[in-house]
């Protein structure tokens, strides 16, 4: 991150999880040591190794999930949900809970100096979106004719499928029905996306590109195909094991000794960027102030990630990008995504970088590993426990791993400090990390 000429700050949050579906209920989860995962419910788990997610339950998809709206964004935003999946509506409904938590309006804004970041991972058509297409290219025998297809099936499909599920639609939604006309991108980076876009959003800030920016990250593990791939790539706690006592709430365990892999989850977060001036010109509250920046990638050859070096790479990226030393750090919210070798890793490369007494807070105990959308929410909790001027502690760290060795919370009450990293990291080796200052 090269120096910026502007100074930007967070002055609005939204969230989409299964441990709350707004900054509130989000906060009081955490500081009640909530959990949001229970038996798998949106896809059937019969023959599926883990039958446990982390589950959004609270969002239905209506539109009195969106937040406060005016008559006519609520009106047009209403229409448009059939043109959105699952995860395109849940980083939607964030982004506008984070525009009505600033209090960000048309008649704030200039509609050219504010724009759309969104992360997210690749979204997946719904398999029910070709029912009717494969039943009309079907012989006598009731098999599939391919030959059909060109002339009898594609007919069938919907026209405008495909924009149900394109991850530019989340920035896209937002900046149509808001008319936010400045930068708009997506990245398409797994874990590591919700980083990358506000790093990206506070660098078009601080070249004067934008005043504001709306940031976002939306992310499903749980859909008929995408929980098949992530059951045949990655490495899932099975909630049935007798070290669990077949309570689900227990199968998330990041750093434990325990720990037997991640849990499927589901969810959404936003922030809102702007220039510190026009924050205090408009008298915003100020949750945050963004102050650096890392990201990296590393891999051997055949693709195999080295998780430990990418988290030491990120780590000494984002300290030198704020101009911060470890001994600054009030707490660093972890990727604890809950598998044996990544906790390891990530705990190693953490005690070598910052040494072993910052405080560390974990959030996939509580709600699961929402793939993209996991670095919003996450950032957002420690937004809040700078607010609340206290850290929530983590679930499931009943036996500290010799191997793993980390400075866990597990107590409430402790000083977030001044200064937070959120750190994430994908399967593929790529890692991100945002520095962020407690504003004064």
């Amino acid at each position: 991150m090269s120096k910026l000429d502007r100074r930007i700050v967070i002055t609005g949050l939204g969230v989409v999880s299964p441990i709350g579906c707004c900054a509130d209920s989000l906060w009081q989860s955490l500081e009640q040591g909530s959990s949001g995962i229970g038996p798998l419910q949106r896809v059937p788990p019969d023959h599926l190794k883990s039958k446990v997610a982390g589950e959004a339950l609270g969002f239905s998809g209506s539109i009195d999930d969106f937040g406060e709206l005016d008559k006519k964004t609520k009106r047009s935003l209403k229409k448009g949900l059939k043109l959105m999946c699952r995860e395109i509506q849940m980083g939607v409904a964030a982004a506008q809970l984070a525009l009505s938590d600033s209090q960000l309006s048309p008649e704030v804004y200039d509609a050219h100096r504010i724009g759309t970041m969104f992360g997210s991972d690749y979204i997946i058509t719904e398999p029910t979106e070709f029912i009717r297409s494969v039943k009309n290219c079907l012989d006598e025998n009731h098999q599939f004719d391919v030959n059909q297809w060109g002339e009898r099936g594609i007919s069938q499909v919907e026209p405008l499928w495909l924009l149900k599920y394109l991850p530019n639609m989340p920035a896209s939604h937002v900046a149509i029905y808001n008319d936010l006309r400045g930068p708009s991108n997506s990245l398409t980076v797994r874990e590591a996306s919700a980083n990358l876009a506000v790093a990206e959003a506070a660098t078009i800030i601080g070249r004067d590109i934008a005043d504001y920016m709306v940031v976002g990250a939306t992310g499903s593990r749980i859909h008929l195909l995408r929980t098949l791939h992530v059951s045949l790539q990655e490495s899932l706690a099975d909630a049935s094991d007798p070290r669990y006592g077949n309570q689900p709430e227990r199968a998330s365990r990041p750093f434990d000794k325990d720990r037997g892999g991640m849990v499927l989850g589901e969810g959404a977060g936003s922030v809102i960027l702007e220039s510190l001036e026009t924050a205090q010109s408009r008298g915003a509250e100020i949750l945050g102030e963004v102050i650096g920046y890392g990201s990296t990638s590393v891999a051997d050859r055949a693709g195999v990630a080295d998780y430990q070096q990418a988290f030491k790479n990120v780590l000494t990226r984002v300290l030198e990008s704020a101009e911060i030393t470890p001994a600054e750090l009030g707490h660093i919210n972890t990727h604890g995504l809950g598998t044996l070798r990544c906790d390891r890793e990530e705990a190693l490369a953490i005690r070598e970088i910052v040494g072993e007494q910052v405080p560390l807070v974990s959030l996939k105990g509580h709600m699961g590993n929402l793939g993209a959308g996991s670095g919003l929410v996450e950032m957002n909790a420690s937004l809040l426990s700078l607010k609340q001027g206290k850290l929530f502690r983590a679930l499931n760290y009943d036996t500290p791993d010799p191997d793993c060795p980390v400075n866990l919370v597990t107590e409430g009450d402790v000083d977030p400090g001044k200064v937070f990293i959120n750190l994430s990291m994908s399967m593929q080796g790529q890692a991100s990390a945002v520095a962020i200052r407690k504003f004064q």
